[in-house]
């Protein structure tokens, strides 16, 4: 799918109509598994919750690439997944794996295993890895689901990531996905979800940063993307880039 450029109207997420091309080392399993989902996905995505996405500058193709996002929803992996033109890895609990069907299911779509019983160190490895690997990997850094739909507190985790691993950062907003499977319920029910991709932090931009200041210009930008999303489907457009 092409981004929409700043001044152009938001592209709907079902404007596509191939998945996006898989990268080498995947096995023919996942990448059918992929394709398929991601056709499907998409057009549900669309008929059923209206989402929509806005990119300021196009998402890199190539190379590790951390994607850092506000976290609504079940929904957000699949979501960023739907609206990414590139396969991205997003970590899932260990115990997802102990059943076996799902376990072939979530390995093949390139999730992370991380093991919370094990330390930090460990797992902090495990995504450094990937990254360097030449992965895009999905972080939520403020480590759960929202309770109000509000962006809450950043944690820095990620910043460490992005340092050792040498890679740039994406920031992501997603708005509208709790109105459609708040923490409360149980089921999901239909909506308007709106995703909305900053700026990248460069390699570059990272390197001159110490990590609390990675963790503040990120902060700003998610906050900048959650009001800007915001205020477009309340229908107040803007043109601001963040």
């Amino acid at each position: 799918m092409k981004a929409s450029p700043a001044h152009q109207s938001p592209a709907p997420i079902a404007a596509a109509t191939e998945a996006p091309p898989a990268a080498s080392g995947h096995t023919a399993l996942g990448r059918g598994l992929y394709a398929v989902l991601w056709v499907l996905c998409r057009v549900l995505g669309v008929s059923i919750f209206g989402v929509r996405l806005h990119f300021a500058e196009p998402l890199p193709q190539r190379g590790g690439l951390l994607v850092i996002s506000s976290h609504q929803s079940h929904f957000d992996p699949l979501l960023l997944g739907l609206a990414s033109p590139r396969r991205l890895s997003s970590l899932a609990r260990s115990s997802l794996y102990a059943f076996k069907p799902f376990a072939a299911v979530i390995t093949a779509l390139d999730a992370i295993a991380i093991n919370r019983e094990t330390s930090t160190i460990q797992a902090m490895r495990t995504v450094i890895q990937r990254l360097q690997s030449g992965g895009a990997v999905v972080i939520f850094p403020e480590g759960t689901r929202t309770d109000d739909g509000r962006l809450g507190e950043i944690k820095n985790g990620f910043a460490l990531l992005a340092k050792r691993a040498g890679v740039p950062i994406m920031p992501v907003a997603i708005v509208g996905a709790f109105e459609c499977w708040p923490r409360s319920q149980r089921w999901p029910r239909p909506g308007r979800i709106r995703l909305e991709f900053g700026r990248l932090l460069t390699v570059a931009e990272i390197a001159r940063m110490d990590e609390g200041e990675i963790v503040a210009e990120c902060r700003q930008r998610l906050q900048q993307l959650d009001a800007r999303a915001r205020a477009v489907r309340a229908g107040c457009p803007t043109d601001a880039r963040v």
